[in-house]
């Protein structure tokens, strides 16, 4: 007896991601955003990057990528950007009421699609799911 061929776990988590990706992309633009724009609402929403340095680097993206981002939301109006009064090369990085508005939306919708990305699943095995992720992020790293 032969034994089946099963693709790759490589195969299986990219197809995955990309789906899932997919359909979270989708639940962030019906709600108004972007992926870009959620997670930089998000970094400072969460206060965790004082300057836009610290908040390119918690995104996970290059300076210039994350200044053409800004950019686009300030004239959306959704943030505002100022000199560090102590350091002149240093913008200091704050959300608009609309800003905040659109973080509460995007917040809502991120949290709508992790609840839906969790339906059937129980929290042991959320648990074990994230474990593996992780061991599988040490792996390759």
């Amino acid at each position: 007896m032969k034994t089946p061929i099963r693709p790759p776990i490589g195969m299986e988590l990219f197809r995955t991601t990309k789906l899932v990706s997919q359909a979270f992309d989708a639940a962030l633009e019906e709600a108004g955003g972007t992926l870009p724009v959620w997670l930089t609402l998000l970094s400072i929403k969460s206060r965790a990057a004082a300057n836009q340095r610290e908040l390119a680097t918690m995104i996970g993206i290059q300076g210039a990528t994350l200044t053409h981002h800004l950019n686009g939301m300030e004239k959306q109006g959704l943030l505002t950007r100022r000199r560090d009064p102590s350091n002149r090369r240093v913008h200091q990085v704050t959300l608009t009421e609309a800003g905040e508005a659109l973080f509460l939306r995007l917040k809502d919708a991120a949290m709508a699609f992790d609840e839906r990305l969790r339906n059937g699943i129980d929290d042991e095995r959320i648990a074990g799911l994230s474990a593996d992720l992780a061991a599988l992020r040490v792996n390759v790293e």
